[in-house]
């Protein structure tokens, strides 16, 4: 009788009478040896030190005596890491925004509409999609953009699984096994975050992003919620977002410029292309913030800045060149730098900085 694989979602962690064991210290010193050789090795090649580092931590995980469904999980993770990487490499510099709403609308939904709009603005100027490759309003999305501008990123499910036809065998479909690795691919690789109404994955999509994006753990990035006309999807979850978390406290004033509610596909990406208008990027220092842009600010207009937004800089705002540490961006060296000691707390705050920034 031909024997059916397991599934590696709900086989036990040993099906074997006689599972394997942990490999002991004594087993794994003789390997330890032989792999310092190779990770010294590897500190001779450009971002070979960091790769050294993967090969040691994945050592550790035998000297911890790892659990073996510990290890498989690891590993599928890595692996779909590093083919998502591997994949989007070649479209680094292209700016992308992620969609995100529901497997289930309907052709004939004015959601569908939208998101189809959406993504035919995005593409024509020059933007990439990416949605998670399913049916309704991801179709839409793809289908929008076409497949030259679309990505996707699926999950494997006992349903709502099949890939839209745009994206169906594109070299830029990506299979993932799960969610979190998924995720971590949609926002690492976006500019910006569009979702249209959706279920339980898109509340979980949208709200991880808000919170990444508030907390700091995310570059800014512009993020919009699209209605349809005479919808009150978004309304409505604004109404809950200001009667119980702002009126309990649990955010803050500012962080209600995190994004932008509209009932228009051409508002929406309008506000994601004027979002990079002047700001362009950000980078983290060990003290400082370097905000870089197409055009400095005047004296007066960095004065006005210094004035307006004193409260989440110790100690003031400057305009620099690029700093020693983003000697690994060459591209982007000319840009001119709004550089100043950012308190790292206030991010709704930071977000309308920007805002006056693009807004000169």
């Amino acid at each position: 009788m031909k024997r059916i694989p397991p599934n590696p979602l709900t086989e036990p962690l040993h099906q074997s009478t006689q599972p394997p064991t942990a490999a002991s210290l004594e087993e794994v010193q003789p390997v330890q040896e032989i792999a310092q050789k190779l990770i010294d090795k590897l500190a001779d090649l450009p971002d070979g030190d960091l790769v050294g580092q993967m090969v040691e931590t994945s050592l550790k995980l035998l000297r911890d005596k790892t659990n073996r469904g510990d290890l498989k999980l690891t590993n599928q993770a890595f692996k779909e890491m590093r083919y998502a990487l591997k994949v989007f490499s070649p479209y680094r510099t292209t700016r992308k925004v992620s969609i995100f709403g529901s497997a289930r609308t309907a052709e004939t939904h004015p959601d569908y509409a939208q998101a189809a709009a959406f993504g035919r603005a995005m593409a024509q100027a020059g933007w990439m999609v990416i949605t998670g490759a399913g049916g309704g309003i991801m179709a839409a999305g793809h289908g929008g953009g076409g497949p030259d501008a679309s990505f996707g990123l699926a999950i494997r499910l006992p349903f709502e699984q099949a890939t839209n036809l745009t994206i169906t065998n594109d070299p830029k479909l990506i299979h993932f096994k799960y969610f979190f690795t998924r995720k971590l691919m949609f926002v690492r690789f976006s500019d910006a975050i569009a979702a249209f109404p959706g279920g339980f994955g898109t509340m979980d999509e949208g709200f991880e992003v808000l919170t990444l994006v508030q907390t700091g753990k995310s570059i800014p990035m512009p993020i919009v919620l699209i209605d349809s006309p005479g919808g009150g999807y978004w309304d409505a979850w604004q109404d809950y977002v200001k009667n119980q978390l702002l009126g309990r406290g649990l955010v803050g004033q500012e962080d209600l410029h995190l994004y932008k509610i509209t009932t228009s596909a051409e508002e929406a990406a309008a506000e994601i292309q004027h979002f990079y208008s002047n700001y362009h990027s950000i980078r983290f220092t060990r003290d400082d913030l370097v905000v870089r842009l197409r055009r400095a600010p005047s004296e007066r207009q960095l004065d006005k800045i210094a004035g307006e937004f004193a409260d989440i800089s110790s100690d003031g705002f400057r305009i620099g060149p690029a700093l020693p540490i983003e000697r690994d961006e060459p591209d982007l060296a000319a840009m001119p730098r709004l550089i100043f000691n950012f308190n790292r707390r206030d991010h709704g705050r930071l977000r309308l900085l920007i805002n006056e920034l693009n807004g000169f």
